[in-house]
């Protein structure tokens, strides 16, 4: 068994199963979000060239276990690109951009991606910790026909550090089953550890199309185990989390997640 599919079999085993299949406690991921914003015009085409043909290619030489290129369908991000990276530890992700820069041709490629003016206006970087409930992401078997999946982003902020332990522990004991047992695809589940918005979380779920997505929310909102979650004393939404923000994606051609 490759380890694509050994990390996809053990996503939604209990993590005490997870740790009798494997001897130990499962190494929880740490994922990059890095948010392109670009100018409409020339930006766009110059900032894909370079992810196209010079990031993604260096993030594989350089070891980065899987990187994901999506632009937004549905959200206020327009122009944007966001750049999803899976680490193996928050040192690896903090020394990733100083690796990329050993790579002469990538060097070579964003120092003239840099002129006559940059390929983008500006970043915005956020690095999660993955969640004990889902300590490595799942990564969408391919569509038929080369198709592609469309994925959706979405942020909880809580108002205080308490609230977001309490909405963790509601995902950790039950919530993310539901997703996975209705067939919603979570990509990964993370806490914002450092970045703007904080204290939050943050999760990726994947479907085969926009119909999907909307009959399985039905389906996860009406769900009576979720309903008896939802209820629990102190676990509304009103009780721990502020604001709500989500995005619907699309990944580009050349996202190794697609």
């Amino acid at each position: 068994m490759n380890r694509r599919h050994l990390l996809t079999g053990m996503i939604g085993l209990p993590l005490s199963a997870q740790v009798a299949s494997t001897g130990a406690r499962p190494t929880r991921a740490w994922y990059e979000l890095r948010w392109f914003y670009l100018r409409n015009g020339s930006h766009a085409p110059r900032m894909i060239q370079l992810l196209r043909d010079h990031w993604a290619p260096a993030a594989k030489r350089a070891g980065i276990t899987y990187t994901g290129f999506f632009q937004p369908m549905i959200g206020d991000q327009n122009p944007s690109v966001l750049m999803l990276s899976v680490f193996r530890s928050a040192d690896e992700a903090a020394g990733a951009w100083n690796h990329m820069l050993l790579d002469a041709d990538f060097a070579a490629a964003y120092t003239a991606a840099q002129t006559p003016e940059p390929a983008f206006e500006r970043m915005d970087v956020t690095l999660l910790h993955s969640f004990a409930g889902m300590p490595n992401p799942h990564i969408p078997e391919p569509l038929p026909d080369n198709g592609r999946h469309i994925f959706e982003l979405r942020t909880y902020e809580s108002n205080s550090m308490t609230s977001l332990r309490t909405k963790l522990e509601m995902f950790d004991g039950g919530e993310i089953q539901i997703f996975q047992r209705l067939g919603m695809e979570p990509v990964f589940f993370g806490e914002g550890v450092f970045g703007r918005s904080l204290p939050s979380l943050t999760y990726m779920l994947s479907f085969r199309s926009l119909a999907e997505r909307e009959r399985l929310w039905a389906a996860f909102v009406a769900d009576a185990e979720f309903t008896r979650l939802r209820t629990k004393p102190g676990y509304s939404d009103a009780d721990i989390v502020s604001t709500i923000s989500n995005s619907i994606l699309q990944p580009m051609a050349f996202s190794e997640i697609r």
